[in-house]
């Protein structure tokens, strides 16, 4: 949370196979390559993905994200979001349900800073929303 610009900067790290696998069985696209991808570009995809599989709320009201980009950090690649305009708040309620449908296994960390406070959720496909308050 950056309280001076009145922003919720959010970073999201996805590994590329895992992505690619995901976005594969999303699109029925069998040979899409996550790296070249034909037709729709990444980002593209991603905004309307994450649109479907991750969102915040803030003391129990819905935010409008922005989908800013991405770069590609080793194996990984990083998505960045945005969520202007934000008012004082103490709740916030996630949903991070991305790769799930896939990996039935699969776990999204999510950590969470305001005010040099840091908080954490562990989000499974049982529970792929939860929520922290900071006072």
């Amino acid at each position: 949370m950056d309280h001076k610009d009145k922003r919720l900067e959010i970073m999201m790290r996805v590994f590329m196979d895992d992505l690619e696998v995901t976005l594969r069985e999303k699109y029925k696209i069998a040979d899409l390559d996550v790296l070249n991808p034909k037709g729709r570009t990444l980002d593209q995809m991603m905004e309307e993905y994450l649109k479907l599989h991750f969102k915040i709320a803030l003391n129990d009201k819905a935010q409008v994200m922005k989908y800013l980009g991405h770069e590609q950090e080793g194996e990984a690649f990083i998505f960045y979001i945005e969520v202007d305009k934000v008012k004082k708040w103490t709740t916030i309620r996630i949903q991070n349900d991305i790769i799930m449908e896939i990996y039935d296994d699969q776990s999204n960390l999510v950590h969470v800073t305001s005010n040099e406070t840091v908080r954490s959720l562990r989000l499974t496909p049982k529970r792929p929303v939860d929520q922290l308050t900071f006072e």
